[in-house]
């Protein structure tokens, strides 16, 4: 009876283990700014893999910066992944964000690492996409339209409320669109093309990739988006044809960025190393994510536009991630642009 008494006590002491290994796991507060396919995918194999239950919210990195900023006295996130950097870089550079060294940074590529020391290591790069457009080849054959090569393309009057682009406010993608003009033209012929390009855009929306996908869905003829957003609504067999522009263009460091103050401040290094690892950058095709990832070792998917066929312009990340710098851009958008938008 005895042994046997010891076996249920020790049974029950298990029990209470096992318990409390599965609390110990904990939570995570993630915002997630990609695509929301592969926000849940990712967030599905982690909590698989850890056992640490994830509250997934998915926001455009404007809208993920200025909750972040809101929240900065009780933060109500851990860790913010993806999106375009520059917001991540603001978030650094006002304190809102933490520094952290991962043990993975040996493995990404010198971009990557970049953009981590450029923010005092409080943001990492997990991707690059460059940024383009993509167009629905069947609306173009049915209203007899001309393919845009080239930014000037898109001011011509057969385009007119035929071009959606995100709200820079709220959307990273249309901030770097906004920052890449300014560095191609200067800022008042930037802002001169932006006015003319007003009369073409039927609609600002708030995503960075709706463009592209109202493209797809026949409700619009161009989509002004990443071209790695573009390529994806392809590889789903919709008629979108990718571009990129002629006078060249910007790109993105899509990036990451522990909160300061995270209440799981653990889990979100966690989830850190686990999203830089090769293994889970290479899964991210099978959410058709088509970017450049940041790990050396990851397998680029085959459809990825390659970096080397377009022309980048030297993106000045340091300049256009400046908080004071992107504040008075939006303002000088919503006063000349967002003031008269259809």
């Amino acid at each position: 009876m005895g042994s046997v008494r010891m076996t249920a006590a020790a049974l029950a002491a298990g029990a209470t283990f096992f318990a409390y290994s599965a609390q110990a796991n904990g939570t995570l507060n993630l915002i997630c700014s990609a695509d929301v396919v592969i926000c849940e995918q990712l967030e599905g194999a982690f909590e698989k893999e850890t056992g640490i239950s994830v509250n997934m919210v998915r926001l455009s990195s404007g809208e993920t910066y200025a909750k972040v900023r809101a929240e900065a006295r009780n933060p109500k996130t851990d860790i913010w992944w993806a999106g375009t950097g520059d917001p991540h870089l603001q978030a650094a550079s006002e304190g809102l964000t933490l520094e952290y060294k991962s043990p993975m940074l040996a493995e990404l590529n010198d971009w990557a690492v970049k953009q981590a020391e450029s923010a005092g290591y409080r943001t990492v790069g997990v991707y690059a996409g460059a940024l383009g457009w993509g167009y629905n080849t069947e609306l173009f054959k049915q209203k007899n339209l001309k393919e845009p090569t080239c930014w000037a393309d898109l001011l011509d009057a057969s385009f007119k409320g035929e071009i959606q682009i995100a709200n820079p406010n709220s959307s990273g993608t249309a901030y770097t669109a906004l920052a890449t003009l300014v560095q191609i033209m200067g800022e008042d012929k930037a802002f001169d093309y932006l006015k003319k390009l007003n009369a073409n855009v039927s609609q600002y929306t708030k995503s960075g990739s709706a463009p592209v996908k109202a493209a797809a869905r026949g409700e619009t003829a161009i989509g002004i988006v990443f071209m790695h957003d573009a390529v994806a609504q392809a590889v789903e067999g919709f008629p979108v044809k990718a571009v990129a522009p002629c006078e060249g263009t910007g790109y993105e460091i899509g990036s990451m960025s522990i909160i300061k103050g995270a209440k799981n401040l653990d889990n979100a290094k966690k989830w850190y190393d686990w999203v830089l690892s090769a293994k889970v950058q290479s899964s991210m095709k099978e959410a058709k994510s088509f970017q450049i990832p940041s790990n050396k070792s990851a397998e680029v998917p085959k459809e990825a536009p390659k970096l080397e066929d377009i022309k980048l312009i030297d993106y000045d990340f340091k300049t256009f991630g400046d908080p004071a710098k992107r504040k008075a851009l939006l303002e000088r958008w919503d006063r000349e642009v967002g003031a008269s938008a259809n």
